[in-house]
């Protein structure tokens, strides 16, 4: 059962972040390139825009936004589930590999199989979990033993090894490729926004509109997770099997996720610790506000990066890791 208050403070907090994702989301239309005020925004959403004020909105700035609002939403739920199952504070898709596997598949994908333009928006988040998911497989062979069973600190190196390992194989694949699918790599590995179309939100939106509730539906057995394992098998349930459903479900959605957006790390790190901070460490609690932390800490940085230098701005993924590597080395000194 849990206390009212808390109930309570969680709602309280959803409600003033839901307001912050609003404005920033108004600040971020409003911004750009190419004008748009503010005054002509609402009349514009309401199809009272003129070509040029309806091409900037619905083409260009309203896509980008949902796209990183959801794929921020989609890295925060994945790093909570990683930090729960591993039982370590500094783990994240970015951190222990899995978006180096999906950045390879797509590379692979990108650079040896014909493309087809109008799938290739839907294959690319299957391409990565492919990619996500092998990366995962292998090291959690490498992470478990037999006597021990898995070991959290022992998967996260085993991760960041794979990570490093996967980074030589993106730079091997790239070193011998056509000079435009290089660009196209390199702005992925930089973690530039590049999915702006209405297209890769259909393509992203499926897996959020299944995954997200799941995993809130799972949240008596994450918190149980949370737990020794000793008492994880005392309360009677499955570990091993829920373990690989869930690790399963953090892996398609980081590697959805990234897909679309790039290799964006920091992003699952840092917005279920907020979370946790605020309302506590029951997941059914956090999980929600981790969920509006990432979307909305993913989006001020696209927002900041790709207003400061005109025209192409600073990746969203290089702002993200300013922000998120010190926070890493405090939790890194912490722990």
């Amino acid at each position: 059962m849990i206390n009212s208050k808390l109930i309570k403070k969680q709602r309280l907090f959803m409600i003033l972040l839901l307001a912050v994702m609003i404005a920033t989301a108004v600040i971020s239309l409003g911004l750009g390139y190419s004008t748009l005020s503010y005054e002509r925004l609402l009349p514009a959403l309401f199809g009272q825009g003129t070509f040029k004020e309806n091409f900037i909105l619905f083409s260009l700035r309203m896509p980008r936004m949902i796209i990183t609002l959801l794929a921020g939403m989609a890295l925060a739920l994945s790093g909570a589930i990683l930090q729960t199952l591993t039982r370590n504070d500094l783990a994240d898709p970015g951190i222990i590999g899995i978006n180096s596997g999906a950045g390879v598949a797509i590379a692979i994908f990108f650079l040896f199989f014909p493309v087809d333009v109008a799938s290739f928006v839907y294959i690319l988040p299957l391409v990565a979990f492919c990619g996500a998911f092998l990366t995962v497989i292998l090291i959690y062979i490498f992470s478990y033993s037999k006597r021990t069973g898995l070991q959290p600190m022992k998967l996260i190196l085993t991760g960041v090894g794979f990570s490093m390992a996967l980074s030589g194989v993106m730079i091997v694949l790239t070193s011998s490729a056509e000079r435009e699918k290089v660009d196209f790599i390199s702005t992925w590995l930089a973690g530039n926004i590049w999915g702006t179309d209405w297209p890769f939100i259909w393509a992203l939106l499926p897996w959020l509109v299944i995954l997200i509730p799941f995993t809130l539906y799972k949240s008596q057995q994450l918190n149980i997770f949370s737990l020794s394992e000793p008492v994880s098998i005392g309360v009677g349930m499955h570990v091993e099997k829920e373990r690989i459903y869930l690790l399963i479900t953090a892996v398609a959605l980081a590697a959805s996720a990234v897909a679309v957006t790039g290799g964006i790390a920091f992003v699952g790190l840092m917005a279920p610790h907020i979370a946790k901070a605020l309302v506590g460490p029951r997941h059914q609690l956090f999980l929600p506000i981790a969920i509006c932390i990432g979307g909305w800490l993913l989006l001020f940085a696209d927002t900041i990066g790709h207003n400061i230098l005109e025209p192409n701005g600073v990746p969203a993924g290089i702002i993200v890791a300013i922000l998120g590597a010190p926070y890493f080395i405090y939790l890194l000194l912490r722990k």
